[in-house]
């Protein structure tokens, strides 16, 4: 059974605390069903977001897990504010959640796929 998305962003975030991150949802969406996007800044300004990962790239050994891939990286975040807007006109229900992971690695967050 596949938990609620406002139940696993409040998870994402209390791993993130827990190991010494930091992570705050920009823009709350759907409460059951919201797609998430996860933006990350590193320490020398590089911004990625991460979005859902493409149907095909679902592992059918566990198909509720939910699956990431990058969509976007940049230096100041121009494209990506435009990536997130474009997805918003698209689905007014998004979940945005920045995270500063810490020392811990986002594929260590969450699973990530490659497209």
């Amino acid at each position: 059974m596949r938990v609620t998305t406002d139940f696993w962003v409040s998870a994402l975030l209390r791993r993130i605390f827990g190991e010494g991150g930091f992570g705050a949802i920009l823009s709350r969406g759907a409460l059951e069903a919201g797609a998430v996007f996860i933006l990350t800044r590193d320490r020398f300004g590089r911004t990625s977001l991460y979005g859902p990962a493409p149907q095909t790239s679902y592992d059918m050994a566990r198909p509720d897990e939910r699956q990431f891939s990058l969509l976007e990286s940049d230096d100041d975040g121009a494209a990506i504010d435009k990536r997130l807007e474009r997805e918003r006109r698209f689905d007014p229900d998004i979940w945005v959640v920045e995270i500063e992971p810490g020392q811990t690695e986002i594929k260590d967050l969450v699973s990530l796929t490659t497209p």
